[in-house]
Formats: structure tokens, C-alpha cells, sequence
């Protein structure tokens, strides 16, 4: 009697959707969310299993050295997130739009949205604002672009705001955040990334409104959670939100890889004779005579 292995083939990761988040929403089950700016983290955020990729304007302090996501360029954005796009098949992907991208007419805002999905892969996109970026989210999303809003701390409006502060800690504010939640959803948002807000309205919002939020920095009432890759690696040595947890520390541990070639290269322990390329002593013979 023979017996016939069978062997298992895991099959491709299905595709996830913005239908995906309002199905997790609806079930009670937490969307994950990473940034990636470049192709190798992109594969492999995918195959970790994330949800949804977001090619953020955060790429502008984490990758470009800038002081702040004020200076990043639509043309920036879009080499970023064309590399993302070669790298994550399964992920819902989301472009980020940088400022002055969106906020000069709605007419601006459709455009650059569409060059999001036309030149770069991106499944949707993402916006900063409440009510004074409703005109926007309407055009965007009637052109059938999926939106994603972004409330609290806005870093593209961090002089309006007075730097990088939380958002939402007094009555008056916390209601005005709320209503723009509400008027997001109205606008057709699928989803609103909550940033640095206080936890209890975090969660509070989350059960107002049909749609997914997804916070950073606004605690685990939200329906998801995103951080910054560079700083979840401990890449970003700059500074550290007080949000962030580190699951790594790869900027001292390149620290380390430097200083140690630097240091095999000056005492020429490097390249050793496994890293040559090395000729015949028959073809050498021949070469010299």
C-alpha cells in the first residue's frame, strides 16, 4: 500500500480593501498599520501580515533629514511610494499628501489624488484636516479614490499648532474633534488616522462613527494602530515619540556594523581571502610571463 504526501502550498495573501477595514471594524478585530517609504521594507511589512502600508509624508524627517513634513514634495512622495508599490502586493496602500497638495482648491486636491493611483500604485490616499477638508474628501472620493482623513495632532500644521502637542485635551476642543469626525465620515471618508489625542476620546469617536480609526498616540480604544516604521525599529535617532514602543534598535546596531568595517578595512582584516576573487596559479604564470 503506497502512501502519497501531500504537500502544502500557502497560497497568495488576499488583497486587502477598504471593505477589509469596515469588515474588521464591524467584527471587533484591530487593523494594523506601518509606513514604509523604500522597496525591501515595503516586502517586508507585506509578509509580516500587515493590513494597510502607508507611504507617509513622515519620510520627509525619517528619510530626507528635514525638520519637519512641511518640505516634502508631491514628486518625493510619489518616487517613494512607487518603490512601495513594487514591494507590497497584499496590503492596502495609502499615499500620503503632502502639504500644499490638497489644501490650495479642490481641483488641486482630485488631481494630485489621482496621480497617487495613476503613477504609483497607491490604493488610496490620506489628508490632513476635519471641516475645512470636506470640499476635498467630496472631489476626491466622488472621482472613486478612497480617502483616508487625519485628526489631532496634524503635522502640517504644526506652526498653527504650536509644534508637535497633543490635541484634544479640553472640552471644547474634544468636541470640536468629534464633529469633524462626523463630518469626515459625511465627506466619504473609509477611515481617520487619530493622532495624539486623549485615549477616552479616542475611543469615544471610535464608537460614534461607522467608519475605522486608526490611532497613534491616542490609545487601544481606536479600531487600529499605526506607527512610524523608523521609529518601531529604533532607526530614527532624532527623537522618539513618547507613543512609540521599540521593538528594535537598528541604528546602534549600525552603529556597531560601521565601526567595525571601518575598523577591518584600516587594519586590512578586510576583504579576507574568502571575499577574493582568486586566479589559477597556471593563468597567473601565463599573465606575468
Amino acid at each position: 500500500m503506497s502512501t502519497t504526501t501531500v504537500s502544502t502550498i500557502s497560497s497568495p495573501r488576499k488583497k486587502v480593501t477598504t471593505l477589509t477595514f469596515r469588515q474588521k471594524k464591524e467584527r471587533g478585530e484591530p487593523i494594523t498599520m506601518l509606513t514604509a517609504y523604500d522597496y525591501p521594507t515595503a516586502l517586508a511589512i507585506d509578509k509580516a501580515g500587515i493590513d494597510s502600508i502607508l507611504v507617509g509624508d513622515s519620510l520627509a524627517m525619517v528619510v530626507l533629514g528635514y525638520e519637519n513634513t512641511l518640505p516634502v514634495t508631491m514628486e518625493e512622495m510619489l518616487h517613494h511610494a512607487r518603490a512601495v508599490s513594487r514591494g507590497a502586493k497584499s496590503a492596502l496602500l495609502i499615499g500620503d499628501m503632502p502639504f500644499m497638495s490638497y489644501q490650495v482648491s479642490a481641483d488641486d486636491a482630485l488631481r494630485n489624488a489621482g496621480r497617487f493611483l495613476q503613477q504609483a500604485g497607491m490604493d488610496a490616499v490620506k489628508l490632513e484636516g476635519g471641516r475645512e477638508r470636506a470640499d476635498a474628501v467630496r472631489a476626491i472620493v466622488g472621482a472613486g479614490i478612497p480617502v483616508m482623513g487625519h485628526l489631532g495632532l496634524t503635522p502640517q500644521s504644526v506652526h498653527q499648532l504650536g509644534g508637535f502637542r497633543a490635541q484634544g485635551k479640553t472640552a471644547s476642543a474634544a468636541k470640536r474633534l468629534l464633529e469633524d469626525a462626523h463630518i469626515l465620515e459625511e465627506a466619504g471618508c473609509f477611515g481617520i488616522a487619530l493622532e495624539s489625542v486623549p485615549a477616552r476620546l479616542a475611543e469615544f469617536i471610535s464608537k460614534q462613527i461607522s467608519i475605522p480609526t486608526i490611532g497613534i498616540g491616542a490609545g487601544v480604544g481606536c479600531d487600529g494602530q499605526v506607527l512610524v516604521t523608523h521609529d518601531l525599529l529604533g532607526l530614527f535617532d532624532r527623537f522618539t515619540p513618547k507613543f512609540v514602543k521599540k521593538y528594535a534598535n537598528i541604528h546602534e546596531t549600525m552603529n556597531k556594523a560601521f565601526a567595525e568595517y571601518v575598523d577591518d578595512v584600516e587594519t586590512k582584516r578586510f576583504p579576507a581571502v574568502e571575499h577574493t576573487v582568486e586566479m589559477s596559479d597556471e593563468e597567473w604564470a601565463e599573465f606575468i610571463k
